[in-house]
């Protein structure tokens, strides 16, 4: 781990996709809570998905699209406004499919927020390929909002780390805590049975291990300390045989839990693992997923 101290991340523009549903106005306005805390604007987008029709549908049907469309994002303003006077908010009817729609919103800084089902039915089906797919595919953080709509503020952020690479998203979700006035708690689960199977592998060795992931995420903390001296930083590595299950299981006591999201194992495509996966589906509280290429230096901001 390097010795310089890092850059200090932004929070971006917050985009947020509605769909008319009740979770995709939850998420509306978690959204524009989110903006508020950051002093950014909130960009609400509705996708259309009008190029796709055009080739199925006739223009009367494609101009009802339009307008229902249209009315759905100014009653979305209108309830927004209603909570948060102060955020400046804008409008977008975009012509591509929602996960298109969303990148393009979102730019190369903003964050994307979408909830986590749709109308029901097939639509709810589609909504989840759309959260699914924009978490695995965009190049920004994504947030699938999760949980109940009026829970309770933990007055925590927790983040899934594994290593030293963790760090650059890390300082996200330190930036995250820092802009709720929340404290930051670092969670690694070291999972034996993932060192196991290896016929050299013997009990001193996986005691080591240990002890390493230990150090590391000490390491991490420490580093998080040096860009966020008044943040409150917890650490914990959590012994167990399920990372999905323990993590699930923290999402109850936090506000947020954020991961980095890596590529495949060969380095080709998107990649959303089985731990990410399982937190979309079955977390208590919003979940961020956050590419590593944002934070990288070379895929500097």
């Amino acid at each position: 781990m390097s010795s310089e101290i890092p850059v200090r991340p932004e929070l971006g523009v917050v985009v947020v996709g509605v769909d008319g549903s009740p979770t995709g106005r939850t998420a509306a306005l978690w959204a524009a809570a989110e903006a508020d805390r950051r002093g950014r604007p909130l960009h609400l987008v509705h996708a259309a998905d009008t190029d796709r029709r055009a080739l199925f549908a006739n223009a009367e049907t494609l101009q009802a699209v339009r307008e229902a469309g249209r009315d759905l994002l100014i009653e979305t303003v209108s309830a927004v406004r209603e909570r948060f006077p102060d955020l400046t908010v804008t409008k977008e009817l975009s012509r591509q499919e929602a996960v298109a729609g969303l990148r393009s919103a979102a730019g190369h800084r903003g964050t994307i927020v979408v909830g986590n089902r749709g109308l029901g039915g097939f639509s709810a089906l589609m909504l989840g390929s759309v959260g699914l797919g924009v978490a695995a595919r965009a190049e920004v953080p994504v947030i699938v909002v999760r949980g109940e709509g009026e829970r309770p503020e933990t007055g925590s952020v927790t983040a899934a780390v594994h290593d030293a690479e963790d760090l650059g998203w890390l300082l996200l979700a330190a930036a995250e805590a820092e802009a709720r006035k929340a404290a930051l708690r670092l969670v690694s689960v070291w999972n034996v049975f993932t060192h196991v199977g290896d016929v050299a592998t013997m009990l001193d060795d996986l005691d080591g291990i240990a002890r390493q992931r230990v150090h590391e995420v000490k390491a991490l903390a420490d580093r998080v300390r040096e860009v966020h001296p008044d943040l409150i930083v917890g650490h914990h590595v959590e012994t167990g045989t399920s990372t999905p299950g323990i993590l699930i299981e923290a999402s109850g006591h936090t506000d947020l839990i954020v991961m980095g999201r890596g590529r495949r194992p060969l380095g080709v495509g998107p990649s959303l693992g089985r731990v990410a996966h399982a937190l979309i589906h079955h977390a208590h509280c919003p979940v961020e997923i956050v590419p590593l290429s944002f934070v990288k230096p070379d895929g500097e901001p």
